[in-house]
C-alpha cells in the first residue's frame, strides 16, 4: 500500500479529481465529502475506474466532526496520514455593497478557518513521523482580485497568508507545505458563484447588468479548463522530491497574477471596470488584454 493521503471536500471539483488520481497512482486515499450525492458519485467513479479509496462524510466547517474523522484517520493509517490535500471551496460572486456579514462569514469560515483547522489536526502526527506534506488548493483570486469577487478573494488571500506562515513554521520538522493556485475552471465552484449572481437578494439596480454579464461569462463552459489540470498539479506536488512552494494552474492564474502585481492600479482598475461593463463597453485593446490573460470575456 502506498503512502496515506487525506483529501478534503473530495465530493466535487478538484478534490474529487485529485482523490481519484492519487488512488489510481497507488496512494492510500481517505476522501471526505459533505454532500450525499457527491460522496456517492465519488464512490461510483472509483468503483467504475477500478481504484480503491475510503470515502467518509465530513462537513469541514464543524470542528467536532473534523476532530472525530481525523481521529479515525489516525487509527486507519497507524498514527496519521503522510499527506493532506487541503481542498475546501465555497464561492460567492457579489459586489461588496451587496454582501451581508452572514454571507461573508460563511466564506471565511469555509475557506479560511476550516482549512486552518484541518491542517492543525494533521500536523502533530506529521511532526512525530519526522515529515509529511500539506498541499493547499487555493485560487489565483487571492492575488488577482476581480470586482464581484471581493469577499471570495479576501477569503483566499487570508488563507494564503496563513499557508505561507505555515510553510516556514513546518519546514524544520520535515513537513513540506505547497500551494496550488488555479484560475477559472469548470467545477461546482463556478456554479456556486453563478447561483449567487442569480439570487434576487444579490441584485441591486447599480450592478444588475454587470451581474448578468458575469453570470453569462462564467457559464461559458467551453472557454474554461477542467479540474483535471489542477489535480495533476496536486499529484506533482506530492510525488516531487523537492516540490515547489507554489504551482499555478491555467494561463489566467499565471498571467493575471503577474499583471495584477506589475501593472499600475489605474491600468488594472480601468480594464476590470471595462470588462465588467462598469464604465461602458470594453475597447478592443481591453478585450485583447483579457484574452491574453485567459480571463472570461464579460
Amino acid at each position: 500500500m502506498g503512502r496515506s493521503v487525506v483529501v478534503t471536500d473530495a465530493d466535487h471539483g478538484i478534490g474529487e479529481e485529485a482523490a481519484l488520481r492519487l488512488a489510481g497512482a497507488g496512494f492510500e486515499v481517505v476522501a471526505t465529502g459533505s454532500t450525499r450525492a457527491g460522496v456517492e458519485r465519488l464512490r461510483a467513479r472509483a468503483r467504475d475506474g477500478g481504484v480503491r479509496l475510503r470515502v467518509v462524510g465530513l462537513d469541514v466547517t464543524e470542528p467536532g466532526a473534523c476532530e472525530e474523522v481525523l481521529g479515525d484517520v489516525r487509527r486507519w493509517t497507524g498514527g496519521g496520514p503522510w499527506a493532506l490535500v487541503n481542498h475546501v471551496a465555497v464561492a460567492a460572486a457579489r459586489a461588496v455593497e451587496d454582501t451581508s456579514e452572514e454571507q461573508a462569514r460563511r466564506l471565511m469560515e469555509a475557506n479560511v478557518f476550516a482549512q486552518a483547522r484541518i491542517a492543525r489536526l494533521v500536523l502533530p502526527a506529521m511532526r512525530r513521523a519526522g515529515g509529511g506534506r500539506i498541499v493547499t488548493v487555493s485560487s489565483a483570486a487571492a492575488r488577482a482580485v476581480l470586482p464581484l469577487l471581493g469577499w471570495y478573494s479576501a477569503s483566499r488571500a487570508a488563507a494564503a497568508a496563513l499557508h505561507h506562515a505555515l510553510r516556514v513554521e513546518a519546514a524544520p520538522f520535515g513537513v513540506r507545505v505547497v500551494l496550488v493556485e488555479h484560475g477559472f475552471h469548470t467545477t461546482g465552484l463556478v456554479d456556486q458563484a453563478v447561483r449567487t449572481l442569480a439570487e434576487p437578494s444579490a441584485v441591486s439596480p447599480r450592478f444588475s447588468d454587470c451581474y448578468r454579464a458575469v453570470a453569462a461569462a462564467l457559464g461559458d463552459r467551453p472557454r474554461l479548463v477542467g479540474p483535471e489540470r489542477a489535480a495533476a498539479a496536486v499529484h506533482r506536488a506530492l510525488v516531487a522530491d523537492r516540490p515547489r512552494a507554489r504551482y499555478r494552474v491555467g494561463r489566467d492564474a499565471r498571467v493575471g497574477a503577474a499583471l495584477d502585481a506589475c501593472a499600475p492600479f489605474v491600468v488594472g482598475d480601468a480594464v476590470k471596470r471595462a470588462l465588467l461593463g462598469l464604465s461602458g463597453p470594453p475597447s478592443r485593446a481591453e478585450r485583447l488584454l483579457a484574452r491574453l490573460c485567459g480571463l472570461p470575456e464579460f
